[in-house]
């Protein structure tokens, strides 16, 4: 009986958490356009407590939503040694959902080609986009949904700026290098901590990533640090650098791609003629009204 209230509390304490990642996804999804109706949304499912999360609010959110569309989750099963197979289509099947397994040996690839001791997340991360984007040609998905999240989109911004001399991140919605995909990020407004506490609450049957999770000092890693330790000294430093990336003024950067700094000096004679024009026409008025009173 004692254990009663607690597990009460609980519930509403993680009911009140799914109302507020319901809100944010529901807000990113608005705000982006990401979900239009008739769509057929393909939730990339890993096993990891993102993806996890992003289904779970997706299927929340599609009981309600305004528009109809569909989802189906489909996962890459990259023959990673030890992987459990069972779990996903378990998950799904208690759920009642549409999903499809794509089984291709994509760690043996990233294996072979890649030396010992190097990062292996690009080669994984290209192999496993392209059997996903390949799926998605096939079944007439019209969107493709990932699990990154607000942290996520800052710690690529850092490490782009860090690493490649790019002031780039994640975009919540972008089209494919080859325009035949849209991919959606319906959980760019989500925190990790809020959605590592909904996992924990949920319970989902995580499966961690043993391919490329167990490499030490990997950029992104400390990055993730970094990042950390500014939260703890500042908190809501993550939240405000987001905000930044959302509100742009190229004319403060120095991309000439983006703003035409050539163009600046013919601006400023054209305002500069603008100004005097409104002063010559009323001097002309006031010189023609002086001779008709003489």
């Amino acid at each position: 009986m004692a254990g009663q209230p607690l597990r009460a509390a609980s519930s509403r304490t993680l009911k009140r958490l799914q109302a507020r990642l319901r809100s944010l996804a529901g807000q990113a999804i608005h705000d982006y356009a990401m979900i239009a109706g008739g769509d057929r949304v393909m939730v990339c499912l890993s096993g990891g407590k993102d993806s996890y999360t992003l289904l779970d609010i997706l299927l929340s959110l599609q009981r309600g939503a305004p528009v109809e569309f569909s989802l189906i989750a489909v996962n890459l099963d990259q023959k990673q040694p030890g992987f459990p197979g069972h779990v996903l289509p378990e998950y799904l099947a208690s759920l009642g959902v549409a999903y499809h397994i794509i089984e291709q040996d994509t760690y043996g690839v990233v294996k072979r080609v890649i030396p010992q001791g190097k990062t292996l997340c690009g080669l994984c991360s290209r192999l496993r986009r392209g059997a996903l984007y390949r799926f998605a040609a096939e079944h007439g998905i019209t969107k493709i949904a990932l699990g990154h999240h607000r942290d996520d989109i800052v710690e690529t911004l850092f490490l782009n700026l860090f690493f490649g001399g790019r002031l780039k991140a994640m975009a919540p919605k972008l089209l494919s290098e080859d325009g035949r995909h849209i991919v959606i990020r319906p959980l760019a407004y989500v925190s990790e901590r809020e959605i590592a506490r909904y996992a924990r609450g949920r319970a989902f049957p995580l499966i961690p990533c043993r391919l490329c999770g167990s490499q030490p000092n990997l950029q992104r890693a400390a990055v993730k640090r970094m990042l950390r330790a500014w939260e703890l000294e500042h908190p809501g430093r993550t939240e405000s650098i987001f905000s930044a990336l959302r509100h742009l003024e190229p004319e403060h950067l120095a991309d000439p791609r983006l703003h035409d700094f050539a163009g600046l000096d013919a601006r400023r004679l054209g305002r500069a003629a603008a100004r005097v024009l409104p002063m010559t026409e009323a001097e002309g008025h006031g010189l023609s009204a002086g001779r008709a009173a003489r």
